[in-house]
């Protein structure tokens, strides 16, 4: 499990397909910048890291020139920067690149994982976008683009396990993550049902619907020994709740990088994207917690 999340600042809503488009594009053209600068930079000593960056950047480079193609067709203009929000998260931080093209010990292998990463920070921050969007078209969009950094990300691992398996022996091993998710699941659950018996009951009913994965839903399984929490303890279930729901986000995503085969990485994908939704709806629920 991560110790830390991909995305450390929660996005903020996006209102608009123009502003989608303009917050996309300026992702995209960091990252060629970011990932470009130790493509130009690096020494003697890591000359076998500089392919990858040039071909990180080039991809990057693509992906910024079709969103601009997309926005011309979808809004009539190229991406506009006075459509940023206020707040903007970027997707591949020049320190992460920094720190890998600086350090001695860094190799292809690490490259292509931080690209990993970054397409898992792009699947889940779009998942996360779509899923706090009001307006059709914006969460239309979203979902595409989440669905592009998925397959992004799925290209990008292989990438990944060649370079591992020429600087390793083959082989891979997996750590016992089912049940860690199992234990997590059965926890949260736990959490949200106590959180839900202090709410009236329509928001009970959708606060337990927002904390199951998909359809699956406990309504009709109340869990009678789970008990209702005090006014002094609600806010402590509350955020354990949340805490746990981002942890099996990671927990997802971890086991979608260790799949051995692809029925295994689109079950762990899918169940990826279902669970990031939920912690999305889950900080919304907090948001408006009595």
């Amino acid at each position: 499990m991560r110790e830390e999340p991909l995305l450390t600042v929660a996005p903020t809503s996006i209102r608009s397909v123009a502003e989608l488009y303009a917050v996309a594009f300026h992702q995209a053209q960091r990252a060629v910048r970011h990932y470009g600068t130790p493509g130009k930079n690096i020494g003697k000593s890591s000359q076998a890291l500089r392919p990858v960056f040039d071909s990180l950047a080039s991809r990057e480079q693509a992906r910024a020139d079709a969103l601009r193609d997309a926005c011309i067709e979808a809004c009539g203009s190229p991406p506009d920067p006075q459509h940023l929000p206020a707040a903007f998260v970027d997707l591949v931080p020049a320190q992460e690149v920094a720190d890998i093209s600086m350090s001695d010990l860094s190799t292809p292998y690490t490259v292509w994982a931080l690209a990993v990463r970054q397409r898992q920070r792009a699947f889940i921050y779009w998942t996360y976008v779509a899923a706090l969007a009001t307006d059709a078209a914006v969460r239309d969009a979203a979902e595409r683009l989440a669905r592009d950094a998925l397959s992004d990300g799925n290209v990008l691992r292989r990438e990944r396990r060649r370079a591992w398996q020429s600087e390793h022996a083959s082989g891979e091993q997996r750590g016992d993550r089912d049940a860690s998710a199992a234990l997590l699941e059965s926890l949260l659950r736990r959490d949200v049902i106590a959180w839900s018996r202090t709410l009236p009951p329509a928001q009970r009913t959708q606060l337990l619907q927002a904390g199951a994965l998909a359809q699956q839903a406990y309504e009709d399984d109340p869990a009678e020994d789970i008990p209702t929490p005090s006014a002094d303890d609600i806010d402590s279930v509350r955020e354990r709740a949340l805490r746990r729901a981002e942890q099996l986000s990671s927990v997802y995503l971890d086991e979608a990088d260790k799949a051995i085969d692809q029925g295994s990485l689109e079950l762990a994908q899918k169940f990826a994207a279902q669970s990031i939704v939920r912690l999305a709806e889950l900080r919304a629920a907090a948001q408006f917690a009595p």
